[in-house]
């Protein structure tokens, strides 16, 4: 913006106020006209005073680099975190959850991504990077509300955007368990002492089952005490899930673990096809003396009948026999110290770990029995998987091969979310913690999405962290102190991130 002097055909010069931020001279305002050399210097000095007001700008001396400064800080209203905001809330937004129109939500949502602490230290956050100002109360009062009224719609929305990006396909489905623990001592209902896969045995938790999809998006979740085997967690998720969306036909993936008799039957019986990690040391007999007669080599797969109803897959692979005779010389090693040392008793004979590699010789001494050492050789490289689908062999491996992602999904959990240990003590607001974990997940995984559709090298942990690098600074100008705001993008790993997203 500036002012011009216009000399008109009488000769009267007409000072005005031009602006070409367009490209195009416009005409903004005109301050006056006159013949006179004295008046029209008035008249531009009038303009210039009118641009000052009109713009907010004030006279900057750069002389003075102290004064300058200050004219600048002094205006200064704000400056908060809001990359985090556009990137994780435009994600937030496009796969739905924007339908739970609460504002409490979508913040602790984030927050569990970018800054996972406490409730209270939440809202520290909020109010410290953010300028968001929530008490922890208003938090927990939220809590009891999303238990009430928003589990079941996260849930919808993740299905259906999961569904979305799937091809609306979903005929697989890969379930797992892990454990939760809590910073108290005592019981309840649902905070039990069990197996903890934390190593937590002396803290109350609860056991939490996760469904996810063929790339590792989460479908559904369910909590269970803490004392819950994990095996009878399975059913009951899965077949919610698939009564709640009517799907016709399910193939369900799960870990060996959760592979018992009374499983399988429930799963042939309700007509699911199934793909289980198979323990298959401890099959009959004459089920082992197949597979070891087998004699695989590298890559090499192969089928047995288990039953009229099921089928076991074996595969061989020379790396897996490398790790699996380094792992069990590594625990043979510290059980011949613990030998040496005198440590090891008759009670330490049992089927734990590799503690049952030990056999008592005479009354007192304890040694490696080397006669179990050579039958577990035999086994080196062998995994086994039962099914009773007609899925071919490479396509039955492949599928089970998937489980790693859901073992991500809770590393992710436990480790960037925090998820765990637990502080709420009320079912409710634990249930409200998972399901703001669940949703924190969700966009992880959508985040990391993108990521790899838009072929960029950056994980979603460096892109959050890159987002929370960007502020937003909010100045008043001096003069008719007007409120100007401006995202600063400075590094180049910032506008690497905004050319991504914009």
């Amino acid at each position: 913006m500036f002012i011009r002097k216009k000399k008109n055909k009488s000769g009267v010069i007409s000072v005005q106020v031009i602006d070409k931020s367009s490209g195009n001279y416009k005409l903004i305002k005109t301050i006056g006209s006159s013949a006179n050399l004295i008046e029209i210097e008035q008249l531009y000095a009038q303009g210039v005073s009118w641009v000052r007001n009109y713009t907010g700008a004030t006279e900057l001396d750069f002389k003075n680099e102290q004064q300058l400064f200050e004219q600048f800080t002094n205006g200064i209203q704000s400056i908060n975190v809001v990359g985090t905001e556009l990137l994780l809330g435009t994600i937030f937004n496009d796969i739905g959850f924007n339908a739970i129109n609460d504002f409490i939500f979508k913040q602790l949502v984030i927050a569990r991504l970018c800054f996972p602490v406490s409730k209270l230290k939440t809202t520290d956050y909020l109010n410290k990077y953010n300028s968001i100002s929530l008490d922890v109360d208003s938090v927990y009062r939220y809590l009891d509300k999303l238990y009430n009224t928003q589990k079941e719609q996260v849930q919808q929305i993740s299905y259906d955007h999961t569904l979305k990006i799937l091809n609306n396909q979903i005929s697989v489905a890969f379930y797992d368990v892990t454990t939760l623990y809590f910073e108290v001592e005592k019981e309840d209902d649902l905070r039990k002492t069990g197996f903890s896969k934390d190593g937590k045995h002396q803290h109350p938790q609860i056991v939490l089952g996760l469904l996810v999809s063929i790339d590792g998006y989460p479908l559904a979740y369910d909590i269970f005490e803490g004392n819950k085997y994990e095996g009878h967690t399975m059913l009951p998720i899965v077949e919610a899930f698939k009564e709640k969306y009517k799907l016709t036909k399910l193939l369900v993936v799960a870990d060996s673990g959760l592979m018992s008799a009374e499983n399988i039957n429930e799963l042939q019986s309700k007509g699911y096809e199934y793909i289980l990690g198979a323990r298959i040391k401890n099959e009959k007999k004459d089920i082992q003396e197949k597979i070891l007669a087998l004699a695989l080599k590298n890559g090499e797969n192969a089928i047995i009948t288990k039953d009229e109803n099921s089928k076991i897959v074996i595969s061989y692979s020379d790396k897996r026999a490398a790790k699996d005779s380094y792992n069990r010389q590594r625990g043979l090693q510290k059980l011949e110290k613990l030998i040496q040392s005198g440590k090891l008793t008759k009670s330490n004979i049992n089927n734990k770990g590799y503690n049952k590699y030990l056999k008592l010789e005479g009354e007192v001494k304890v040694s490696i029995d080397e006669t179990k050492i050579k039958d577990a050789n035999k086994w080196d490289g062998l995994k086994g998987y039962i099914t009773n689908t007609n899925l071919p062999k490479d396509e039955i491996i492949e599928n089970y091969s998937h489980l790693w992602k859901i073992e991500k999904a809770f590393r992710i959990s436990k480790t960037d979310l925090q998820i765990r240990p637990i502080y709420h003590r009320l079912k409710r607001r634990i249930e409200a913690h998972i399901c703001i974990a669940f949703v924190a997940y969700k966009i992880y995984k959508e985040l990391e999405r993108q990521l790899r559709e838009k072929q960029s090298t950056l994980s979603p942990e460096k892109a959050i962290d890159i987002a929370k690098t960007v502020y937003d600074i909010k100045i008043a100008t001096p003069i008719n102190k007007n409120i100007i705001s401006k995202t600063l993008i400075l590094t180049e790993e910032q506008w690497i991130l905004k050319k991504l997203f914009q």
